[in-house]
């Protein structure tokens, strides 16, 4: 056959589209009647169309085929991680994260009979010591490690350095030359309310302060083998989250050839916590599954799920493993790992992406022209914007413009939790003195399950 089946179809531009769409309303309004506005400030139309692009965008080279499962162990002692790490890989994890609380853990006794040449680590050290990281020679070369250390996101979260600005730098020179990594968390900016351009910038912004400062550290020729790791919250928009990913690796690839750093970076993902409920949490099942959904979609090379109950249960075997399972499903039963590129030329996601990449990096050069990331952060000016964010979309749920099944709308009044608690659902406050104004984050429906708390 040399004639193509759709050769005896017409074309329709989205002009004619449009037009159809009109004459069905009615004389309705088209732009109130169907298009909506995010809350970054994005258009979202009915429909998508090749004419609304100058040119195709170009095909990105993520490998969803390539997607891992992860888990994460907070090490209270290395016997036990050890053996639960060792029971996760049984149970289908493909890598392992450590939560590291201090410099007494030993590497080598929480990594006894782990596969070390075939499992991905990650450590997430809550201490600075590049001292410690000398551990990891214990590694072998060819494994695959990676260190989260994140020195301004340490800052941003509590208000303070670990040390001080210069001690603190210092050390992460070490950290770094001797890991070969950088590590951005940016999951504090959507956990504490940001919206997707925010954190995107922000991401971005934070990344160039290390870039400027290991512009003259870091010997040239070692600058394209530096691996970049940014640990990334993604919520429930489905397709946003899709195209937020998407542009990241846009916005970075841009940001690292100007210093000549490696392009390509490891995208870290898990469920963000601000739409996770206390009460009818099996919804927080539901809303994980397509937030790891969005993350496989955008490109994510490993996603940790969120257990439905980390918020008000301790960690537990029963939580973990059903977190692990939603990946397993969506890998081996859903076939999320066939494609590479799935997002690839839907309009829809190309567009949502190039409008957050455009808008971030406006954002991203106004930071740049006010002093930096670092200056603003010392100044509140990011955490004032962040709050301003966070409060609308407080606002949305208040209202119930936002909706989270089972808490605002749907309540199962039935529903008791007060015996259910293990954990301090609710931020926490605690009088101390910082630096700088920390970044807080907080889920949305915490003061209407506080009130709900009350009356049980």
């Amino acid at each position: 056959m040399t004639k193509r089946l759709f050769d005896d179809f017409n074309q329709v531009s989205a002009k004619q589209w449009k037009q159809k769409i009109q004459v069905d309303l009615k004389g309705a309004d088209y732009n109130d009647t169907l298009i909506w506005n995010s809350n970054e400030g994005i258009s979202v139309k009915p429909f998508y169309h090749s004419d609304d692009f100058e040119a195709f965008p170009k095909p990105s080279n993520t490998k969803a085929t390539q997607w891992n499962i992860c888990q994460t162990i907070y090490v209270s002692g290395e016997k036990k991680s050890n053996l639960k790490a060792i029971d996760a890989i049984k149970g289908g994890a493909e890598s392992i994260k450590f939560i590291i609380p201090n410099d007494t853990v030993s590497i080598k006794d929480l990594l006894k009979n782990l596969n070390l040449t075939s499992t991905p680590l990650y450590f997430e050290l809550q201490f600075l010591n590049s001292e410690y990281v000398k551990q990891l020679s214990v590694i072998p070369a060819k494994a695959e490690i990676q260190i989260q250390t994140d020195i301004i996101g340490n800052l941003a979260r509590h208000g303070n350095w670990f040390s001080n600005l210069k001690a603190d730098h210092k050390q992460f020179e070490s950290i770094v030359k001797q890991t070969n990594g950088i590590s951005i968390n940016t999951a504090l900016y959507q956990n504490a309310g940001a919206n997707m351009v925010q954190q995107l910038a922000y991401g971005l912004a934070h990344a160039n302060e290390y870039l400027n400062h290991l512009e003259n550290v870091i010997e040239n020729e070692k600058k394209p083998s530096i691996q970049i790791n940014f640990q990334v919250s993604v919520g429930t928009n489905y397709f946003f989250e899709i195209a937020k990913l998407r542009a990241l690796r846009i916005l970075w690839s841009s940001l690292a050839s100007e210093y000549k750093f490696n392009t390509n970076c490891h995208i870290f993902a898990t469920p963000t916590i601000r739409n996770k409920t206390l009460y009818d949490y099996n919804t927080n099942l539901l809303r994980s599954t397509t937030e790891c959904m969005s993350a496989v979609l955008g490109g994510a090379n490993t996603i940790c799920n969120l257990p439905y109950d980390a918020i008000y249960h301790k960690n537990n075997e029963f939580g973990k493993r059903i977190a692990r399972n939603q990946l397993l499903i969506l890998k081996h039963e859903s076939y999320f790992d066939k494609v590479n590129n799935p997002a690839d030329g839907a309009y829809y996601i190309e567009s949502l992406t190039q409008q957050l990449a455009i808008k971030a990096l406006e954002l991203f050069k106004d930071i740049e022209a006010n002093g930096g990331f670092l200056k603003q952060l010392k100044e509140g000016t990011v955490q004032r914007k962040i709050k301003e964010s966070a409060n609308k979309e407080q606002h949305q749920f208040n209202t119930g413009e936002e909706v989270l099944l089972g808490s605002n709308k749907h309540p199962n009044t039935s529903d008791k939790m007060k015996d259910e608690l293990e954990l301090y659902p609710f931020v926490k406050t605690k009088s101390r003195k910082t630096l700088i104004e920390p970044i807080v984050e907080k889920r949305l429906a915490e003061t209407l399950e506080q009130n709900r708390l009350k009356t049980e």
